[in-house]
């Protein structure tokens, strides 16, 4: 063999090692934790009562609710507003199925951001509702909070509240279109509180959905979904995260790379019978952190996923 076609054959092996690594690091991806019961959920969002037990949220007509005593079995508890939100008609097209809501409880009540738009549009809005129980009907509608128009450059789903170490709220929101945007909030009403948008990720109108950003120690860490949910076993989403000191960033990832320029590090990709991973958010719970998502079988459906996280020295999180 020349010594040209050797050093062709050594070029071949590397990039062929390069490409086989992103599988190779995917393998090594924990399953999700075991949950049972009625755990087929899309876009979940979790809290943890008073009384102990757990209140998810997901995607559905009217916003659909589940509970669990365990943080395993789950099961359903209706929707949160069972005579349906005609107020969210003019986003929606008319239909009944609200999109992923973030549930959190502050100062004795729970408070359910939420979504109405249609598929691959960005006429959308984003509600508040707040409940004295979180249980099914007890939901009052508290008006609209941010929307976008088809003229918009951004897209006004995918809600986060956000409580700084000041107790400032903030809404962290947005998809594809220019990326993830972060307005303030009146802690009094739990509604916009002026006008300016801070742009904190986006990937130049990419793939890019699903900010949730926590505090831990002196860094706010964001976490996004990449690429693409919604086609079952065929979806390619996967969870990222960057951090920052200030709740408005700048966010950038383990490499330094800014989250408004396609940076995050990934922690989370499909792997085995689990496709599509994504739709993130982030559960403190006596025991930990726990990373609660959504995933895609085999057969197409969409699963309830829970998983440890912990912390390396760094302090950047990995799924365990």
């Amino acid at each position: 063999m020349s010594v040209a076609r050797s050093r062709f054959a050594a070029v071949v092996l590397v990039a062929t090692a390069l490409l086989a690594t992103p599988a190779a690091a995917a393998a090594a991806y924990p399953d999700p934790g075991r949950v049972t019961g009625d755990v087929g959920v899309h876009d979940p969002s979790v809290v943890k009562r008073p009384d102990g037990s757990y209140l998810v949220a997901h995607t559905g007509d009217g916003i659909a609710l589940k509970t669990s005593t365990d943080r395993v079995a789950f099961s359903g508890a209706g929707s949160a507003f069972p005579g349906g939100a005609p107020w969210t008609t003019p986003y929606t097209g008319g239909g009944r199925s609200l999109w992923a809501p973030d549930i959190s409880y502050h100062n004795g009540r729970y408070y359910l951001y939420y979504s109405a738009s249609t598929f691959g549009s960005n006429h959308s809005a984003i509600f508040l509702a707040t409940s004295p129980s979180g249980n099914s009907g007890t939901w009052t509608d508290r008006g609209l909070v941010v929307e976008s128009r088809g003229s918009d450059t951004f897209n006004a789903i995918d809600p986060n509240l956000v409580v700084d170490d000041a107790g400032r709220w903030w809404l962290d929101f947005g998809s594809f279109w220019s990326g993830i945007k972060l307005i303030q909030l009146n802690p009094a009403t739990g509604l916009r509180q002026g006008s300016a948008m801070t742009a904190v990720a986006g990937r130049g109108g990419g793939a890019i959905e699903v900010p949730y950003i926590v505090q831990r120690g002196r860094y706010y860490y964001q976490y996004v979904s990449f690429d693409f949910c919604c086609r079952g076993a065929a979806s390619t989403y996967r969870v990222l995260v960057g951090r920052s000191t200030s709740v408005t960033g700048p966010y950038a990832d383990r490499n330094g790379v800014a989250m408004t320029s396609g940076g995050g590090t990934e922690i989370l990709a499909g792997h085995g019978s689990v496709h599509g991973p994504g739709h993130e958010a982030v559960l403190a719970d006596n025991d930990g952190d726990l990373l609660v998502y959504h995933y895609y079988t085999d057969n197409g459906a969409a699963r309830l996923g829970i998983n440890r996280l912990t912390y390396d020295a760094a302090g950047w999180p990995q799924v365990a």
